[in-house]
Order: C-alpha cells, then structure tokens, then sequence
C-alpha cells in the first residue's frame, strides 16, 4: 500500500514537471517557482532515487530555468531528516545492542540527503565518528522508483531524443544509483583515495573504520569543517587555496588515475582549521576511459580554437551529435562564451558575463534536440564536470585555465 502511494505521489509530481516542460516546448510559459517548490516538497519527503535524480538536476545551473534550479537546489541543504526510530531500526539492524557499541548515538543529524543520513556517535573508546545511515527499504524501493523515472523519461521524445538514447540515459543513471547504495564500496573508496592522495597536504578524506561498517551503515572518523557552500563570501585569500586544491585534485583524478568523484554537490566538500579540502562522500566514483577522456579534450581544442566544423566531427566521435544539418552557427557562439575561461592569465570564474552567455545558448542548445544530443555514456561525466565546474564559481576561483590546459590537451594527442 505504501508503495503505491509513493507511486502515485512520483507520477504526479512527473505530470506536473511533463506538463511544465511540454507548454515550454509548444512556446507556452511554465510557472517553474511553483514546480520548483512542489518538486522540493514532494521529494523532500520521499527522498531515495527521485530526490537523487533532482539533486543531479539541481547541478544543471546552467540549463534550467533559475527559479527551478533555486529551488532544486534546496534540496542539497535543507532536505527533511528522517525520524530517528526508522534510523536507529537500521543501526540495530547494522550492530545489534548498540549500546554494546557506542556510549552515545546523537539522534539529530547533522546532514541529512537523498540515500540516508549522518548522526554523530562515540564509540566505548571515547572517538567520536560519523555514521552514514541509509535510510531503511531504500533497496527495497529502488526498482519501483527506477521504473517510474524510466516512464518519465519519454517525455524527452517530445524533444525529439531517439528512444535508445533515452535507455542509454536511464541505463547509466541506474547503474550509478544501484551502486550507491553499498555503503561497503564506498569504504573501500575512501581507504583507496586517502592512499592515492596522502602527497596532498592540502586535501583531507576521512578514514573509514572497517570494523564498524556494513553494506548499509558507512562509519568514518569525525572530520569538522565548514561547508563549501558557507564560503562563498568567506576569506578571499582561503577560497583561492581550495579553488587550486580542487582543480590539482580534479587534475590528478582524472588525467593520473581515471577515475572522477561523481557526486559534487556543494554539501559533499567542506573545509576544516587548517584550510584543508575535506571529502565527505565517495559513493560515486566513475571510471574514466583515456579514450573517452581524449576524445572531450579534442572538443575542447576545437572549441578553443573557434572551428566549427572541427567541433561537429568531435561531436560525432562523442556520440554526440545526430541527423542532418550541423549547428554551425551554435558552435560559434559555444566557443565565444566558453573562450574566455581559457584566455592566458588569470580567469574569473565568478565572472557573471560568462554564465550569462552560457545560460543565454541554453534555448538555442534544446531547440537543436533533433541534432545535437548528450553522448549516452557520459551523462554522468558531463554532469560531474558541470557540478565541479560551479563549485570553482562558488568560490570565486580565479584560475589560469589556459596554462592548465595546455600540457592536458598535449597528453591525449
């Protein structure tokens, strides 16, 4: 009976956001404050795969229309906690006697998402650690959730996406979302980049303690700090040392090791006394073949070097483009607004000009559907770029993506 409900309660908040979509597409306006806020109070409460996949919508700052992705955006910092004797059932279920375990177990939490949430605990021993609980049947709903997002989904015929590129889509957003929810995974993740990282002084990842985590509870060493979010009008000079330790980390992740932190949203990062970047989550990593990695610097080279022509057939090596009839003229307005980023010197990427124009081609970008498609196997990726990218915005990095650039686009060559 519950599942229905849920069922129905995610079919009517995909009508609502269907129809919103559709009077846009017929050139009609969308009332998207109201969506918004139907949005983040229905997966608010739902939370699981639907609220996961909104929260990955939230990232497409540059794409949505601002007052959804407002209010989208909620959903990384405000969601509601759920109560705590449905959490404290999966810490029984995780441990047994928990007082056999921990002196205290704080029944609030401190951070709360899509998956599950995090309580603070001391253990006999007197550490204090953090406990990343998942909320309890969250397996058991996955499927049906997914089954309800694949039905959504064929609403992107309406902008003309080939149906195998629509299963494509839903193919890597499932696999991505089945693999969060073995907390044991990401333990293993955390042991493997606090060894793979340890040469960086300036970059902290918390330590899992195996002894206490399970396929549904995550136990990590408490690391304070200040949300990446909370910096944004913080010490100047603080925000440009993270700005650099993210862009050397997010360097060395993928051109090193290829592999990507999939899930970038802001409340995942924080930074602690000491100025360091700290890493709360790892349950999304995605591998990052070279081949794949070479053929978005190619685009990247195109795009830096205004060719239009030399953009499509990067595009349709990606997979990313379709049918008859290159946007040329697309391309040349992409490459003008994205160029600046990558002029010799010292850019801004809290430079507002920059987004305008990106957010200005967002109209011309789903007018092009029928031509121009996101390549099937990189939705993650490309999503995890632009959620790093806006972190960079956040704090108001300014970076010499130029010099950056150059050695990386000689590499893949």
């Amino acid at each position: 009976m519950r599942e229905r409900g849920r069922t129905r309660r995610l079919l009517g908040l995909g009508a609502r956001t269907g129809g919103a979509l559709i009077r846009t597409r017929l050139g009609g306006q969308a009332d998207w404050r109201a969506l918004g806020e139907a949005l983040f109070e229905g997966l608010s409460e739902l939370k699981g795969p639907a609220m996961k996949l909104a929260q990955i919508m939230s990232q497409w700052d540059d794409l949505l229309p601002p007052d959804l992705a407002e209010e989208l955006a909620r959903l990384q910092r405000q969601a509601e906690p759920m109560p705590w004797p449905r959490i404290r059932e999966s810490l029984v279920a995780e441990y047994g006697n928990l007082e056999a375990v921990f002196r205290e177990v704080e029944e609030r939490p401190f951070a709360s998402a899509s998956m599950g949430q995090v309580h603070r605990a001391v253990t006999l021993d007197g550490d204090t650690v953090v406990l990343k609980v998942q909320y309890p049947g969250l397996a058991d709903v996955l499927e049906n959730d997914l089954a309800q997002v694949r039905r959504l989904m064929r609403l992107g015929r309406w902008f003309k996406v080939p149906q195998a590129r629509l299963d494509a889509l839903f193919e890597e957003l499932a696999a991505s979302l089945r693999g969060e929810l073995d907390y044991r995974a990401e333990a293993e993740a955390l042991d493997r980049y606090r060894a793979r990282y340890a040469h960086l002084d300036s970059l902290i990842i918390p330590e899992p303690l195996l002894a206490l985590c399970g396929e549904r509870v995550l136990a990590m060493r408490y690391v304070p700090g200040t949300p990446l979010r909370d910096l944004e009008s913080g010490d100047d000079a603080l925000r440009q040392g993270v700005a650099v330790t993210l862009a050397d980390w997010l360097t060395e992740e993928l051109f090193t090791h290829g592999e990507l932190h999939a899930d970038p949203h802001a409340g995942n990062f924080a930074v602690d006394e000491q100025g360091r970047l700290v890493i709360y989550d790892l349950g999304a990593v995605i591998p990052v073949p070279e081949a794949r990695l070479k053929a978005m610097m190619e685009l990247l080279e195109a795009t830096l070097a205004g060719d239009p022509m030399a953009m499509d057939e990067a595009l349709l090596r990606l997979g990313g483009r379709q049918g008859q009839g290159a946007p040329l003229a697309l391309y040349r307005e992409s490459a003008e607004a994205v160029g600046p980023l990558f002029a010799p010197g010292e850019q801004d990427f809290g430079d507002v000009r920059v987004h305008r124009r990106l957010r200005d081609l967002s109209p011309r970008v789903w007018a092009a559907m029928d031509r121009l498609q996101p390549p099937a196997d990189t939705l993650l990726l490309s999503r995890t770029l632009n959620g790093h990218y806006w972190n960079l915005v956040r704090l108001g990095a300014r970076l010499d993506m130029h010099a950056r650039s150059r050695p990386l686009l000689a590499r893949v060559k």
